[in-house]
């Protein structure tokens, strides 16, 4: 494996594509060149993109009964996923939102162990997640089907993602198991998978979902989406969704013997977004899908609590619009193509108009052309095989040179081959990952170009012939390219950076025993997994002198830690149902930089040792109820460990109260939600206080 920017004597890459081999021997002209023509080549292969994932090419071959063995469109299927999975992967349907209580997609992430949620407070506040102690930047989103992306700063802010349009969440640690994926989503040590609602079949009427939220702090929130089947293979969705929020929560202030109450101010949002999509099956084996998304956000920002002054005058205007587009057609008997592609811009408008000395402002424009062909081959129940090949074209611009140096852009090329073996008992799957970064700048020097083989390999196994009690262990080798804020913001990026280089190794057991029927029954899953990962060539900031600071390759952090999941649902008769659902999470992220520093073995910044989540919902013919909460342990803001600064632990609870109502075609739901029941304060990120108690109200109506 190699990992640099220079060109290896000799001639040892003969298998490569030719634009490649023009890459390794430093012609970057040509380089972009036979990139842009590879970009073409693959979209015209592959058409362009949604997620055809959700829906599946009835015919009864065996490349067919292949990809249905992935629990794509069948529930049973997928929970039987949970447990047979050769790394831990984690589920949350439509229908568990209601009966866990949550209420936006950062809510959903707690009942999800191992992930660590950095959260600015209110509905209008960043909300960035990190999965096992390695980061934002290192957790990969996809939105139905296709990776989300920010080439500014890698991170993706999830409070952007509304779950009125969600049909599920899942949550992949290590490999997916479902091979027939775009490299892409290959390229991360974990994944978060947003699946929106699914397009109509059955039936050629249209359907109308409205809903309405309303609650405390001013929040105003109505979504409405139609859907209809237009044709026995074309079906069509439109929708938009709004949220108005003044977010002036109350919050305590202590200023050592001091105790105030205030409220936070300049923190107001209007957010919206829209989406159009499409699914078409032109023939019995071939399926089309396509999505139109806008989103804006006009926000104010609070900033962080000061001592005597609320004043602030940030603001924040963030646009993004993208289309993608998916085929999926099966070529012959055992053989599948996928054709992935997508457009993305985005754009980010920050106005400081307090700023000392004047109006300080940083406006900033990305772009992103990014497509993918996979190639399943599936010989036998047995055996499948995928080559999947991804391009991407990266460009970040600004509105000044003291905000992005050099007008950066990037190539991006990711071939993956995958093999997987299943019988009745065992499941083994082996992948191995070609990574190329081609980085360039228009003004400037440019990043270094970056490139390198990652392997992975993870296996589960039936214990008991009789009993779905599976034991899995898993190893995967990635690393993650410098971010353009990294390696080109003004006074802070280094074009020297080489990339942050991860490992993780997973060893679990999981159990699912019992059914339910309608009228009695019990369930139970359980899993228990521990991991042991590295992260070495750690990007950190560092001070060059009182006013410029440069971001140098200096980490390594060591982190062991312990998921365990607990889900029981007891079927009682005569409609009652009692489900209960748990979740811990033991991390132990130690710097393992410089045994020589004072810093060495301490937990790295925000993250806590231990952290929990807890549900309990009954369901019966009047009213349903679920109690539910969540905590975390105290944290540390920086690795530094100052005194004094630490952030205390919190436990947060809330009450669900639900009931839904049908005649005919009609279906009426209504909701109260009460948050922190008891009305702690705490922080999940230094000085910005969380909302204490809060109330919800939602009425959705269906035809």
């Amino acid at each position: 494996m190699y990992l640099d920017g220079k060109v290896p004597s000799g001639n040892k890459s003969e298998d490569l594509p030719l634009a490649l081999l023009h890459a390794l021997r430093g012609r970057r002209l040509q380089v972009m060149r036979k990139g842009f023509k590879y970009f073409l080549t693959t979209v015209l292969c592959g058409v362009m993109t949604l997620s055809a994932d959700a829906q599946v090419v009835r015919n009864d071959t065996v490349a067919d009964r292949t990809h249905r063995l992935e629990g794509v469109t069948v529930t049973e299927q997928r929970r039987q996923k949970i447990t047979r999975s050769t790394t831990p992967y984690h589920l949350l349907e439509r229908e568990q939102f209601l009966r866990l209580g949550v209420t936006d997609v950062a809510d959903a992430l707690h009942r999800i162990p191992g992930i660590t949620l950095r959260d600015y407070g209110g509905a209008g506040g960043m909300k960035t997640v990190s999965v096992r102690g390695f980061g934002a930047r290192h957790t990969g989103v996809t939105y139905d089907g296709v990776m989300l992306s920010d080439c500014q700063s890698g991170e993706i802010d999830i409070s952007r993602y509304s779950l009125d349009n969600v049909s599920e969440l899942a949550l992949t640690v290590g490999d997916n198991d479902d091979i027939f994926i775009p490299a892409k989503q290959a390229s991360t040590p974990s994944t978060l998978s947003i699946q929106t609602l699914r397009l109509p079949s059955g039936d050629s009427r249209g359907h109308v979902t409205a809903q309405m939220k309303l609650g405390s702090f001013g929040l105003a929130s109505p979504f409405v989406r139609y859907e209809q089947s237009v044709s026995s293979r074309l079906a069509l969705s439109v929708e938009g969704e709004y949220t108005y929020a003044e977010n002036d929560y109350p919050y305590t202030l202590r200023n050592v013997t001091l105790v105030t109450k205030e409220r936070r101010t300049h923190s107001r949002m209007n957010q919206g977004h829209g989406e159009v999509n499409m699914a078409w099956q032109p023939t019995a084996t071939t399926l089309v899908g396509a999505k139109a998304y806008y989103y804006d956000n006009d926000r104010q920002l609070p900033g962080m609590v000061r001592l005597y002054t609320n004043l602030n005058g940030e603001n924040l205007r963030e646009r993004n619009a993208f289309g993608q587009m998916t085929l999926r057609t099966q070529l012959a008997r055992n053989w599948l193509l996928k054709g992935v592609a997508k457009y993305n811009w985005a754009e980010s408008v920050y106005r400081d108009d307090l700023y000392a000395g004047g109006v300080n402002d940083a406006s900033y424009w990305q772009r992103e052309a990014y497509t993918s062909a996979a190639l399943l081959y599936a010989p036998d129940e047995k055996w499948a095989f995928d080559y999947s090949a991804d391009y991407a074209f990266n460009n970040l611009n600004g509105s000044s040179w003291r905000t992005v140096v050099g007008k950066p852009f990037r190539h991006t090329v990711l071939q993956s081959a995958t093999a997987r073996y299943r019988d009745g008992r065992l499941t083994v799957l082996g992948r191995l990952l070609y990574s190329l970064y081609l980085n360039d700048a228009k003004e400037g020097p440019s990043a270094r170009n970056m490139r390198r083989l990652s392997p992975s390999l993870s296996l589960s196994y039936k214990l008991l012939a009789d009993r779905e009690l599976y034991v899995r262990a898993s190893y995967k080798n990635i690393f993650r390219s410098p971010t353009f804020n990294e390696s080109y913001y003004y006074h802070y990026g280094s074009t020297d950076l080489a990339p942050e280089v991860t490992d993780q190794v997973n060893v679990g057991i999981t159990m699912d025993e019992g059914r339910v029927t309608k009228a009695v029954g019990t369930h139970v899953r359980v899993t228990l997994d521990g991991y042991y990962n590295r992260l070495r060539d750690m990007i950190v900031s560092v001070p060059y002198n009182m006013f410029i600071w440069s971001c140098i390759n200096v980490g390594k952090v060591r982190i062991l830690g312990l998921d365990a999941t607990l889900n029981v649902t007891q079927r009682l008769g005569s409609g009652h149902q009692v489900m209960v659902t748990g979740n811990y999470s033991y991390q132990r992220a130690q710097n393992r930089t410089n045994p020589e520093s004072p810093n060495y073995n301490k937990q790295i910044a925000y993250m806590p040792e231990h952290s929990w989540a807890a549900a309990v919902n009954y369901e019966n013919p009047w009213v349903n109820v679920s109690i539910h909460g969540h905590g975390v342990t105290a944290r540390w803001p920086n690795n530094d460990h100052y005194e004094g600064t630490m952030i205390d632990g919190y436990k947060e609870f809330g009450l669900t109260a639900y009931r839904a109502f049908s005649w005919g075609r009609h279906r009426l739901e209504g909701r109260v939600d009460v948050k922190n029941l008891f009305n702690e304060q705490y922080e999940l990120v230094g000085h910005y206080p969380m909302p204490g108690r809060s109330w919800q109200l939602s009425i959705l109506y269906k035809i």
